[in-house]
């Protein structure tokens, strides 16, 4: 277990740190009203979104140890607290402030994952049925088609949607680690799940990526914990039999419950800065340029204008 524990919270960095370089080369492409080709390139001219993918590769690869040890309750809720990792680096590295509820945030998920793993117990079985593969596969498919759809819109509610989407793919990702057949390169060729397991995370980044251009990073994040943590958590105990320790049931619920809490308030943390477009913490810098609009001396050309009771211009286009 504690090898487990070990690559799970390794992980949670990579990803804590990759988020912020996937969101920056998100906002960096230009917005898109459809998945396209050009929404993939653009994507990978950017620098950010790339490093940002590598590190969330590195987390993945840390993480299958992880899921394959592991319940998947303790692995979900450790690694989505990468929040807290992202707002702490924020903090100490580009000068962020870190507000009431951020540190209350931060202190949940550390309390949270201390109960969890404290009422964890071994993981449950990494063998199902043909039909769990194959309901695997099938749900990746709808997501992508469901992908498809929301991309064609815009606004908040289309942004929720999609992050519960890219959640789901992300989920889905998990959850094939857990019951892949690797007795051998045919067995794995020839397993749904691992074509889930592909088409899962790299429709999960798509979706995600069209979430962040369309709303803000609180609602695709909070959307995206609650398919990403709860789905597979739920199926782990449920299908494939993920146990807490005995007698502990109540300190592994809670911890979870906590943890998960203390997500959704990090949730929040830098949002007003990344719609803003500057590093968290940051203030923006030079003149303002409403000021800058009204003082600024009239051309040749300009109206006057009195609306508000003074002589101003209005600048006439050609």
């Amino acid at each position: 277990m504690l090898l487990g524990l070990t690559t799970a919270l390794v992980a949670t960095f990579c990803f804590g740190f990759g988020s912020v370089f996937q969101a920056g080369g998100a906002r960096e492409a230009p917005p898109a009203d459809r998945v396209r080709v050009g929404l993939l390139a653009a994507l990978l001219r950017s620098w950010r979104f790339l490093l940002g993918t590598g590190l969330d590769v590195a987390g993945f690869a840390l993480s299958i140890v992880a899921l394959r040890t592991l319940p998947l309750f303790l692995v979900q809720a450790v690694t989505n607290a990468s929040l807290a990792v992202t707002a702490l680096a924020a903090a100490r590295l580009l000068g962020a402030r870190l507000h009431r509820a951020d540190l209350l945030g931060i202190a949940a998920v550390v309390v949270g994952l201390t109960l969890l793993a404290l009422g964890s117990g071994h993981a449950g079985r990494d063998r199902a049925s043909a039909a769990f593969h194959w309901a695997l596969l099938g749900t990746t498919v709808l997501m992508l088609l469901l992908t498809f759809v929301l991309a064609r819109r815009t606004g908040n509610a289309a942004a929720v949607g999609l992050g519960l989407l890219a959640g789901v793919g992300f989920g889905v990702t998990s959850l094939a680690v857990r019951v892949l057949d690797v007795s051998g390169p045919l067995d794995v060729f020839t397993d749904p799940a691992a074509y889930g397991l592909a088409l899962g995370g790299l429709g999960g980044y798509l979706a995600y990526a069209l979430a962040l251009q369309r709303g803000t990073v609180t609602a695709v994040t909070a959307a995206g914990t609650v398919a990403e943590t709860f789905g597979p958590a739920l199926v782990g105990v449920v299908a494939l039999g993920d146990t807490a320790r005995p007698g502990y049931a109540w300190c592994a619920l809670t911890g979870f419950v906590v943890a998960v809490g203390g997500t959704f308030v990090l949730s929040r943390f830098g949002e007003v800065e990344s719609e803003l477009g500057l590093p968290p913490g940051s203030a923006p810098s030079g003149p303002d340029p409403a000021r800058v609009a009204r003082t600024a001396p009239p051309c040749k050309g300009d109206l006057p204008d009195k609306t508000d009771g003074e002589v101003r211009t209005e600048r006439q286009v050609p």
